[in-house]
């Protein structure tokens, strides 16, 4: 009888405005994204993760015109330059969809028409006047504007605007919402997003307009050639689009399992992309996650308001294992957290360097050392570093698994602490000195166990040189095929182990 196929996960990131290059906050949304979809192929599912570039928007319009470019030129420009970043980051998504692409638009419309033939009533036309934010490319509630400016880019000028739109009847979808979030039937995560958004919801949902008139560069709004659908209501869709709908086939990946998203777009997220579903007859995702902000001196990282930290000198510095590190264990993916210079060379030093490259460096030496680096025969477990391995292996699924990508790499690091401390303790060159071999042996399995745990569960967060560690002890499997839970029964006796070079070296002193 075949094995049972393994579960599906689908994964998605917020896809990216193409206005300009990306920065620290799009970074860390992308590493932790990418950390769960690598956790969840240790795991053993069968993932597929979704990134992609929002190319419909005014903004695009003023970035190709200050470029003195097409529209089309520039984004072509910019989805080249996302994709690098994201390359160099190690990002492994199997799937990059671009909104300009003919398989988005057809599943725009498709979706349109789909609401339209379903929920006739819940798309009209009206008059729109407003105040407009071309950072978020939103109309701005009054709840959201702060001394006349969009909280979320206050160097901006809100610009008012009077059209004549089509409207989707959002406020028909409050009650039905907060029904599905109240129970779990849709999650909204962390819980200080849920309540938000639950807030919001209660206080009542207000008609949204769909699409905007006269704007050259977008998607023509089926059946009226004066429109074009609004930015929003069509980069939703991507998440949709990119799984082949309309097309027969896309329901073996929809819904997605689970949205990664910044804090700053659940109303599009948790409210109107869910309504737009409903009126569609369609299923929900199951879940979206909103991280917090990368801040520099308290203040969000963005392009509008000048980024003080070029992406491109972070990933340089220390090397993109090391800038992936840093946002997840430093920033991490749930509040708002400061990105400093003088912190990531901390963590650098004292995390990468001292405790997880020292103690793998050490353990792998005396391996070559003392038993010409043949692991012992002598491989009995028991220890109480073997013990604590168990429980960390524990601790880190049960973060992981509910998405505390900082909790879980936490426990990580707890673990290699744990291993250096054991060094000193048995101090396997004194056994060496007094001929002690069965004991040697013993310590000798015990660390190279944890060395093997510790490449298996950091693999996520820093995949290059977790598979560098990997492959020094000589298993004669990749890392990417090793499972989470064949972790216990993962024999390393008499395997060849080789030496590094320093995992993680020291800047040279000026």
């Amino acid at each position: 009888m075949a094995p049972p196929p393994p579960p599906r996960f689908f994964l998605t990131t917020a896809i990216d405005y193409s206005n300009g290059d990306p920065h620290l906050g799009h970074a860390l949304e992308k590493v932790g994204a990418d950390c769960i979809a690598r956790y969840r192929r240790l795991r053993g599912d069968a993932v597929h993760f979704l990134m992609g570039m929002d190319e419909h928007s005014q903004s695009v319009i003023q970035a190709a015109e200050r470029a003195n470019v097409s529209p089309r030129v520039w984004v072509d420009r910019m989805a080249t330059t996302f994709a690098e970043y994201w390359r160099q980051l190690e990002c492994s998504n199997d799937d990059w969809i671009r909104t300009t692409e003919p398989r988005h638009v057809r599943g725009v419309v498709a979706l349109l028409e789909r609401i339209h033939q379903q929920r006739p009533d819940d798309l009209y036309v009206a008059d729109y006047e407003g105040l407009y934010c071309t950072g978020c490319e939103e109309f701005k509630q009054p709840a959201q504007i702060a001394n006349g400016r969009c909280i979320e880019h206050p160097t901006l000028e809100l610009i008012h605007t009077k059209e004549r739109n089509h409207f989707f009847r959002l406020s028909a979808y409050g009650q039905r919402l907060l029904q599905l979030i109240t129970t779990g039937s849709f999650r909204v995560e962390p819980e200080i997003r849920r309540n938000e958004v639950l807030r919001l919801l209660e206080d009542g949902l207000q008609d949204v307009s769909i699409s905007r008139q006269r704007l050259a560069w977008g998607i023509p709004f089926p059946g009226d050639a004066e429109q074009t659908v609004y930015v929003w209501f069509d980069a939703l869709i991507n998440y949709l689009s990119a799984t082949g709908f309309p097309e027969a086939g896309y329901e073996k990946r929809w819904p997605a399992d689970l949205h990664v998203v910044g804090k700053g777009i659940t109303r599009f997220h948790c409210v109107i992309w869910p309504a737009m579903l409903l009126a569609a007859g369609l299923e929900l995702p199951r879940q979206v996650w909103a991280h917090g902000y990368v801040q520099w001196e308290g203040k969000k990282m963005s392009k509008t308001a000048g980024t003080v930290v070029n992406l491109r000198t972070a990933i340089e510095r220390h090397g993109p294992d090391a800038l992936r590190y840093f946002l997840m264990r430093e920033v991490g993916f749930e509040n708002d957290g400061d990105f400093t210079w003088d912190r990531f060379d901390a963590r650098y030093t004292a995390d990468l360097a001292d405790t997880l490259g020292n103690f793998v460096s050490r353990t792998l030496s005396m391996v070559e050392r003392y038993r010409n680096g043949t692991l012992p025969a002598d491989a009995r477990e028991g220890t109480q570093l073997d013990r604590a391995g168990r429980e960390t292996t524990a601790a880190y699924r049960t973060a992981m698994d509910g998405f505390e990508l900082q909790r879980g790499l936490a426990s990580v690091m707890e673990h290699a602490s744990e291993a250096n401390r054991f060094v000193q303790e048995s101090q396997p060159w004194k056994l060496a000195k007094e001929k002690r071999d069965a004991e040697l042996d013993q310590v000798l399995a015990t660390l190279v166990r944890a060395v093997a745990r510790l490449a298996v569960l950091s693999a996520p967060f820093i995949p290059v040189k977790a598979a560098e560690v990997w492959g020094a002890l000589g298993t004669g499997r990749a890392l990417k095929d090793v499972r989470l839970d064949q972790l216990e029964t993962l024999s390393l006796v008499g395997t060849r182990v080789t030496t590094l070079p320093p995992l993680f070296p020291k800047p040279v002193a000026a």
